[in-house]
């Protein structure tokens, strides 16, 4: 379900397996319900949320106070996050800013529109890696629900395995939360983990492009 990346005074990282869901209401073991378990603290709270399909990743805070200021820092968008995905298909640009307002439709999708009334903000750089496997490094700068899923399906370059906007089935889906950066309380905090399901992410070639990939992003991106 996890693995322990970091466990602070404050705060635990763990990287979230691919199929496992954040939070309820679920028929499976949720991941706060198993980490409130494992370490006996009912206070333990989620400051963000991967989808259920998505791996890596998650800061969980140990009590409301650290709750509230490591939400602060994603809410004022000063965490650095970079993702990884695959996609089959070529994008409509190599690279670039996503930006425009996330709209839901029916069946709970959603669709990215011109707008940018209050826009969902996504840079991303890609590469391909062999025909039909394109590998996107991702940085979101905004955090709302399926964000990374739709900017890459409205460059027609849906996610593999991404049961809900890519009709490319797969062994997962490929999205993985790869790091975060933060400062917490004058302490600066680094976290990187790789993906460790999902056959095309055990590409040895794949971590090498996309270290090379995450060096070329412009700079305050």
């Amino acid at each position: 379900m996890y693995q322990l990346v970091a466990d602070t005074d404050e705060f635990l990282v763990v990287d979230k397996a691919a199929g496992v869901p954040v939070h309820g209401p679920s028929a499976a073991p949720t991941l706060i319900e198993r980490l409130r378990e494992d370490f006996n603290n009912p206070a333990l709270n989620l400051v963000h949320r991967l989808d259920t399909g998505t791996s890596g990743l998650v800061v969980i805070a140990k009590n409301p106070t650290a709750n509230r200021l490591l939400a602060q820092l994603f809410a004022e968008r000063v965490v650095c996050k970079r993702y990884l995905a695959i996609s089959p298909s070529k994008p409509s640009k190599k690279q670039g800013w996503i930006i425009g307002d996330m709209v839901k439709v029916r069946d709970g999708n959603w669709i990215l529109k011109h707008n940018r009334d209050n826009p969902a903000k996504t840079y991303f750089i890609s590469a391909a890696v062999k025909p039909h496997c394109r590998l996107f490094v991702l940085a979101p700068h905004t955090g709302k629900t399926h964000q990374l899923r739709v900017a890459l399906r409205s460059q027609q370059a849906a996610i593999l395995g991404d049961e809900r906007y890519s009709k490319c089935a797969a062994d997962r889906m490929y999205l993985h939360s790869w790091r975060l950066s933060f400062q917490f309380k004058d302490e600066d905090f680094r976290f990187s983990v790789w993906p460790n399901s999902g056959e095309l992410f055990q590409d040895e070639a794949l971590m090498q492009l996309a270290l090379e990939l995450e060096g070329r992003l412009p700079d305050g991106v």
